[in-house]
This record gives C-alpha cells, structure tokens and sequence, in this order.
C-alpha cells in the first residue's frame, strides 16, 4: 500500500472525500501525519523482517570506530561478523572497551568485538571495534532501520499496513473528537489486534533464520 492509498483508505473509513494527492487538503495532510506517526508506532513495536538489511564496512589500519552509512540512527544492531571468515563479533560494554583504548596500548588485529559508540553527523549509528583492525578487513552489520518519515505519494509502507491504517484511524477518531459509529478506544482495540495478527505472521515466517546475508 502507498502512502497516498493509507491516506484515502483513512478518510473513507472518516467519510471523508478522497484526494488525489497527499496534501491536497489541510485535513488530507494532517491524515498523512496520523499515517506516519501509525507506521512508526508499529515499526517500533517489533523487529520487522521487511526493515532488515545489511551494511558492510571495509576497515582501515588502525582506525577503530565507522560509521553505518544509510542506518539512520534509529536502526537496532541485530548481529555483526567479520566477512573475512572470522566470525561473528560480540556485542561488549562500553567501559569494556574504554579501558582497552585508554588503560593500556590497544591491541591490533582482526576486530572480534564492538560497541555502539555514538551517532555521527548524517544521524547515522557509530560503531567502534577491537581490536583494531590490522587490516582491510570487511565487517558486515545485521540491522533492522525504522523507514523514512512517508512523504511521496506513491512510496510504499514497508511495514503491514493493515495495523498502521487501523492505528491511523483510531488517531484521526480520537483527533475528530467524534466516534462515526465507533469510539477511538474501540477503534484502538482493532488496531492493536491487527498488529498482534500481523507480528504472529512475521515472527513464524523465518523461525529459523539467525543471518541475513548481502545478495
């Protein structure tokens, strides 16, 4: 569904007019926002596999922290590995790695370990690793990264979007302060039960998968 379909969808079930451009009306734009705060409401609410992706990363000499270029500092670091066949890195603390880096002489070679240290200037996640890398080595990060804020009309929902029209419609009910045969709390009651619906799909749809792999 595009982003401009969720907005008609919202204002028939309103009985409202159709548009035929996402801002066309004032209320057709404001319907475009309860639109986008629904779809983040429910791309927060679960690790969907339609937001996965993977960044790689080529190391440099003695350079221990990179940015994730294209993240958005949204993104959840899922896993990390080294493609250069030395497996997975782990997750560690930051006061872990602060006493490796400024306690004593960091140690150089093939990174095994990393933390997320911070978001850079394009509002992209930061990652520093250890040790540090001796070598050009290729790192690759399993994210799942929350969809840009929908602002094209033919831009599709990357999430299901049956629970972010539902939530969109129960956003603009209990904006409209009126019920049109329903109250906002019942309303609120579907989505939730679209979005446990479409969870339950999602979860069972890969239960075996532990990688995401660049194609």
């Amino acid at each position: 569904m595009t982003y401009l379909e969720a907005i008609n969808n919202v204002l028939r079930r309103l009985r409202e007019d159709e548009v035929s451009t996402t801002q066309e009306t004032s209320y057709s734009g404001l319907v475009g926002d309860l639109v986008n705060d629904a779809k983040k409401l429910v791309e927060d609410s679960w690790t969907w596999s339609a937001l996965r992706s993977t960044i790689q990363v080529a190391t440099v000499i003695d350079q221990a922290e990179y940015s994730l270029t294209g993240s958005g500092q949204s993104a959840v670091i899922k896993q990390a590995m080294s493609g250069s066949g030395y497996g997975f890195l782990t997750l560690n603390t930051v006061p872990y790695f602060d006493n490796l880096y400024f306690n004593q002489t960091p140690a150089s070679a093939a990174p095994t370990d990393y933390i997320v240290s911070g978001i850079d200037d394009n509002d992209d996640l930061k990652v520093k690793v250890y040790p540090q890398p001796d070598a050009v080595y290729t790192l690759r990060f399993d994210i799942a990264a929350p969809q840009a804020i929908l602002a094209s009309d033919a831009t599709k929902i990357k999430v299901p979007y049956h629970p972010v029209v539902q939530m969109a419609y129960a956003m603009a009910l209990r904006e409209r302060g009126e019920t049109g045969g329903q109250s906002a709390a019942e309303q609120f009651a579907v989505a939730s039960s679209a979005l446990s619906d479409a969870i339950a799909v999602d979860a069972n749809r890969y239960p075996l998968e532990t990688t995401y792999m660049v194609v």
